[in-house]
């Protein structure tokens, strides 16, 4: 869409490009969405947008650092991550 391009580069931004028709590139952040939509969002009415934007900061901290995952070993991404570094 040419007005959307235009927009990206206003704000001095680089659209990301993938091949056509290739839905794995968007495949992760996808899921991370549908995931922070389903464990954060629903049933939840934020006052503000700034109570919004502290509410996303706070849960990225938690699923990146807190959240544990059967394919990590039960481990969170750090800490699985952390463990990997040191093994090296």
């Amino acid at each position: 869409m040419r007005f959307y391009q235009q927009q990206l580069q206003q704000h001095g931004l680089t659209q990301s490009m993938s091949r056509k028709g290739n839905c794995l590139d968007n495949a992760s952040m996808e899921s991370f969405f549908s995931i922070l939509k389903s464990e954060c969002f629903y049933g939840e009415e934020f006052k503000s947008i700034d109570e919004l934007e502290q509410t996303v900061k706070e849960y990225i901290h938690y699923y990146n650092h807190e959240r544990i995952k059967v394919k990590l070993k039960g481990l969170s991404p750090v800490h699985y991550r952390t463990q990997s570094l040191k093994t090296a």
